[in-house]
């Protein structure tokens, strides 16, 4: 894929000890603590939330962190927060209410720091533009017209 200069990272295949080492009731107790702080909280907005803040916040230290997000979500910290504001992203493009907001503005509310990292996130995620996908299943501003008023007189009822 050359659009956006995104490149297919291949799978990595790793058996950090550390990893190993996670206790499973830790790791769910750890991720409860992650999804309230992201998601609940609504932290994945703030494009300034680390990963190291995140670990602060809950009180363990990055590489417990970055375990348990790996284990538990299969993915790391920016791909996580990613995933959560394509999400949120792809919910305000398909909405009435935010028919009108700028690609820009969009991709602010939901904490992308640039417009160039929201586009190639979601394309990378969705496999098209947030453009291409507010005009496949986004609201139209034609459907959302009220219906022109008649002159003349009225339809004879038959």
């Amino acid at each position: 894929m050359t659009k956006y200069n995104i490149i297919e990272k291949k799978e990595k295949v790793t058996t950090l000890s550390y990893r190993r080492s996670v206790a499973p009731s830790f790791v769910e107790d750890v991720a409860r603590k992650i999804i309230q702080k992201l998601m609940v909280e609504g932290n994945y907005r703030d494009p300034q939330y680390s990963a190291k803040r995140l670990a602060d916040d809950i009180g363990i230290n990055m590489r417990q962190a970055s375990a348990v997000i790996s284990l538990r979500f299969q993915q790391n910290y920016s791909q996580l927060v990613g995933n959560m504001r394509v999400h949120e992203a792809k919910y305000m493009l398909q909405e009435r209410e935010f028919r009108d907001m700028t690609m820009e503005d969009i991709a602010i509310n939901v904490g992308f720091s640039t417009r160039q990292s929201f586009y190639a996130t979601f394309f990378r995620q969705c496999g098209m533009t947030p453009k291409e996908y507010r005009i496949m299943y986004g609201p139209s501003k034609e459907k959302n017209k009220k219906p022109a008023k008649r002159k003349g007189k009225p339809a004879k009822k038959r």
